[in-house]
């Protein structure tokens, strides 16, 4: 066996994968990049189906669907805690919000004629402009990202925690100020709101008409009835007397 047989034969055993990419010209895709796939397709689908359609109710339940599409892919991405945040946040709690809103405002169930505002295709256009843009920054920024698997997953709590608060003190704190001056704006616009219609119902109380007239009041006309006396009978002395 010569020294140039030997040395690729090494390599061959040393790099399996390499020599099966070079044979064949591409990498056989696994379970997971399939139903990576597979549950992309739905979410793409789902997100199309939340802007189309003309109902508000069914488009409230297919963002269920496509932000739960998104968490299956953080899961198949092995970032479990980003995969439940989405899921309590997003799902949980922002379209669980939309569904109250629309049900105490009394959004028609049915189809809305005026859900479309004319604008579709500079929508399209601008929809499509944003996610060229955004998957070809996002390609070009993890082309060259190498990923330690040796160490814990990069989308695990530990690592998500340690550069949260290690990293991202700052844009944290100040994002919790942030949530604070919302929830205390909300609370102040609530009181003030329900001030003002306390106020104008008094004010509407106050200066409601008096139903009973004021005028003068006429008393009805009474009529006396005529009495009759019976006819009185003179007897013999001369002297009305009754008999």
């Amino acid at each position: 066996m010569t020294l140039a047989a030997t040395v690729g034969h090494l390599t061959a055993s040393q790099n399996p994968t390499a020599t099966a990419a070079g044979s064949h010209g591409f990498l056989s895709p696994t379970g997971v990049e399939i139903a990576f796939l597979l549950v992309g397709l739905v979410t793409l689908g789902a997100a199309v189906l939340t802007v189309t359609t003309r109902q508000l109710i069914h488009a409230a339940l297919w963002l269920v669907v496509a932000l739960g599409g998104l968490a299956v892919e953080y899961l198949l991405l092995t970032a479990e805690f980003i995969a439940w945040v989405q899921v309590l946040i997003y799902v949980g709690a922002v379209v669980v919000l939309i569904l109250f809103g629309l049900m105490l405002t009394r959004a028609p169930i049915g189809r809305s004629p005026d859900a479309d505002s004319g604008n579709r295709w500079a929508a399209l256009t601008v929809a499509a402009a944003s996610a060229a843009a955004l998957v070809w920054v996002v390609v070009d920024a993890f082309r060259t990202t190498w990923i330690d698997l040796e160490g814990p997953a990069a989308g695990s709590t530990a690592v998500t925690g340690a550069s949260l608060f290690q990293n991202w003190v700052l844009p944290f704190e100040a994002l919790s100020v942030l949530l604070l001056a919302a929830l205390v704006g909300a609370i102040v616009l609530s009181r003030k709101a329900r001030a003002t219609r306390a106020g104008e119902a008094m004010g509407a109380e106050t200066s409601q008409p008096d139903p009973t007239p004021a005028g003068p009041t006429q008393s009805a006309p009474t009529q006396s009835a005529p009495t009759q006396a019976g006819p009185t009978q003179a007897g013999p002395s001369g002297t009305g007397g009754a008999r």
